[in-house]
């Protein structure tokens, strides 16, 4: 009881902010016993009052409703929370017409106050309040809709914002709770309890009388393994979470330490002044002995505090919104306000079959785990709101994988909900509502591509790779996004070239969009297909994101343009010297690429004469149908890289070029005499180099290195029997060593 007195006495101090009227706190403490019982619900337990039964089949459904229907228990304080602000509409409704309504109680809020040692927690609003029928009908039937029974009186479209489904929401207070009691206070009754331990219930006159004014006040006693909810921390976390955005204050009964100064009385002393030569040593002056004589203590003060102080800045026109106030919401919905402020950001609202409002942005910091799948449930950046009440973070279906870095709110008027208002229903509603936002969103990037290019290019650095996701899994969107890639390229690997820019450069008579995937910008400009290419003053875009290989398998033209992978076998269109005959060309090497592709065997499908290449005798090409030498590398660096399609990788392409000295005098060479060993070792030494500067791996590397050994051994005109020899030598010491 101690406890109790030095909490009255804090209510009675004049420092509280937002604290009830002292008779109400003293009625609220006198109707709770030690035992967490008001005297009404020890009537109901003695047997006084009206017992009642619920409807047909509900004890049996009451076991599959609170173990089933709902995932999380932490959910019935947001249905709880609903319908008090369901109650606190409808009085609002009605009072427009008679304003008499709210003169029992003219302040419409919702109150909770967590009691850990009596381990309960009331949920108060001053809202339209029921009456002993209204208790025994609403709470009583499974999925009785109060809010549907008032819309039918009332069919105006003011009426329509209420949220729904009372009688099922409320009974997830049963997820935490072994015994609910609601007490209710009607303007068109007396106030009435109603009590339930989730297999029947009874009904009292309450009497108290009226302590309400007029409203309702639920009571739950909280199981033992649920008793984190009376936490006061916690339960303001969930009203952030679920309920941030009612539309009526919500306030806490929360303590708080405070530190006051107070006096110490000082103990007066009997004895004398000293004398000391006939002067008396006066006392220090007042001001030095009051400091001396005080100290700091603590106090726990109670006080009420609104939770929802964030407004719902969607609902506002966006005329009237400043950029200040897009920014703070930002930072509010990220709890951080040490956080950069976003590129861009988008404020609509779509009507139709589907009406919703939405404030969607696009963060400067990249969310950590974009494409991790543990990281993707539970933790959607767009939050789902059903009449500013929070629904659901955690929904595919409100945006698709690739625009899971983009932030904000979205909330619905018309969104059809089932009875649990916790899971939504597979419609076309919510089709509907992801193509509204895709589109809204691309456009939204699509203008800051406009309208800043250096911001365009801080958000492309970031999120390009979400942007090529989306042009494989986003096929209706495709074109759009296509519009907003960026590439380095040959001309100028510092800037991000466009589709369209680079169309814009196209030469006369051009009519290809030519590309080449690689590791980086350095590994593509040194690649020796590049050539032929950059001599005759055509722009190649350099794909270096891994992502490339997979979007190009199905993006095969832009704007009626044909993208041209130059790492792979093709035509590609260049225009021959005017002294050169192609069939001409083909008969006079027709020997050494026979030659070459009769010892090679299958590690080429064929070997031809190169278009592509100028100061390089020979390079390596993809087929058509098989892996470009990045997509091998990709692959390969996978965990079951090994195991990638051996058919698929062996089919690469010899490309020769026949102005190049080397493949002149080997092909000279191999005409004289096809069988002789060192025209053998330098096709194979001309493969291996084709295969590593064209960017793929070699086979044997082992191979490869003896040829090597070979080669500085004839340029430094060491013998093979020389080096047989100094092995013979070496043996030779080591014998007699022995």
């Amino acid at each position: 009881m101690s406890e109790e007195i030095e909490v009255e006495e804090n209510l009675k101090g004049a420092k509280i902010p937002l604290k009830t009227d002292d008779e109400v706190v003293q009625r609220e403490e006198e109707a709770i016993s030690i035992d967490g019982l008001s005297v009404a619900e020890k009537k109901l337990l003695q047997g006084e009052g009206e017992a009642h039964h619920f409807q047909a089949e509900v004890s049996r459904l009451m076991h599959l409703i609170i173990n089933s229907l709902y995932s999380n228990k932490e959910i019935f304080l947001r249905e709880l929370i609903s319908n008090a602000s369901d109650a606190l509409d409808k009085i609002r409704f009605l009072s427009l017409t008679d304003e008499s309504l709210l003169s029992a109680k003219p302040e419409l809020e919702i109150r909770l106050k967590p009691d850990l040692a009596t381990r309960t927690l009331r949920i108060i609003d001053s809202g339209i309040g029921m009456t002993k029928d209204e208790l025994i009908a609403n709470l009583g039937t499974i999925a009785k809709s109060g809010t549907s029974e008032f819309l039918k009186n009332f069919e105006t479209p003011s009426a329509s914002d209420l949220i729904g489904q009372f009688g099922v929401g409320f009974y997830s207070a049963f997820l935490v709770a072994d015994r609910v009691t609601v007490t209710s206070k009607s303007n068109n009754d007396s106030q009435h309890v109603w009590t339930s331990d989730a297999s029947s219930f009874s009904v009292v006159e309450d009497p108290e009388g009226n302590t309400l004014g007029r409203g309702t006040e639920i009571l739950l006693h909280v199981r033992e393994d649920s008793l984190e909810f009376l936490d006061q921390e916690v339960v303001k976390g969930l009203v952030l979470k679920y309920s941030g955005f009612i539309n009526f204050p919500i306030y806490l009964w929360t303590s708080r330490i405070e530190h006051r100064e107070v006096v110490v009385e000082k103990v007066e002393e009997d004895e004398e002044p000293e004398e000391e030569e006939g002067i008396i040593i006066e006392e220090e002056d007042e001001e030095e002995e009051e400091e001396d004589n005080t100290e700091i203590i603590e106090e726990t003060v109670w006080e009420w505090v609104q939770l929802n102080n964030v407004q719902p800045i969607w609902l506002r026109d966006p005329k009237d919104v400043t950029d200040e106030e897009y920014i703070a919401f930002y930072k509010s919905l990220e709890e951080n306000d040490d956080i950069d402020d976003p590129y861009t950001w988008v404020h609509f609202t779509a009507e139709g079959d589907l009406d919703f409002r939405a404030i969607l942005y696009v963060p400067q910091e990249v969310p950590t785990g974009l494409f991790d799948a543990k990281r993707l449930k539970g933790t959607r950046s767009v939050k789902l709101y059903v009449k500013r009440v929070f629904i659901t973070d955690d929904f595919d279906v409100i945006l698709p994988k690739y625009l899971h870095f983009v932030k904000g709110v979205v909330d619905s008027s018309s969104l059809p909900l089932n009875v649990s208002r916790e899971i939504l229903q597979q419609d076309k509603s919510l089709k509907q509502m992801e193509k509204k936002l895709i589109r809204k969103i691309i456009s939204m990037v699509q203008k800051l591509a406009q309208d800043d290019e250096e911001q365009y290019a801080g958000f492309y650095h970031d999120y390009r790779v979400n942007l090529k996701l989306g042009i494989i899994e986003d096929s209706n969107n495709q074109e759009r996004l296509l519009k907003l890639l960026r590439f380095p390229s040959s001309k100028d690997p510092a800037t991000k070239t466009s589709f369209d820019q680079y169309i814009e450069n196209f030469l006369p008579n051009q009519n290809s969009i030519y590309y080449l995937a690689g590791e980086d910008v350095a590994s593509c400009q040194q690649s020796p297909l590049l050539e032929k290419l950059i001599e005759k003053g055509y722009e190649v875009l350099y794909f270096i994101d891994p992502i490339d290989e997979y979007w190009t398998q199905s993006v095969t033209s832009y704007e009626g343009k044909r993208l041209i992978n130059i790492a792979k076998e093709n035509n590609l269109n260049l225009d021959l010297e005017e002294d050169e005959d192609p069939k001409t060309l083909k008969e006079e090497f027709e020997t050494l690429t026979s030659f070459l592709k009769t010892h090679l065997g299958s590690k080429v499908q064929k070997v031809t004469l190169s278009t592509r290449l100028s100061s390089t005798p020979s390079a390596i090409v993809a087929s058509n149908m098989g892996y470009s030498a990045n997509l091998e590398r990709i692959l390969k660096a996978q965990t079951l890289g090994q195991e990638m399609d051996q058919f698929q990788r062996a089919k690469k392409v010899l490309e020769i070029n026949p102005k190049h000295p080397i493949i002149v005098e080997l092909n000279a060479r191999v005409k004289a005499n096809p069988e002789d060993q060192q025209n053998r070792d330098t096709a194979d030494l001309l493969f291996d180099t084709a295969v590593l500067h064209s960017g793929f791996s070699l086979d044997d590397p082992s191979a490869f290195a003896k040829r090597i050994h070979r080669i500085i051994e004839l340029g430094l005109g060491v013998s093979e029997n020389a080096q047989d020899n100094t092995e013979a030598a070496e043996s030779e010491n080591t014998e007699s060593s022995e």
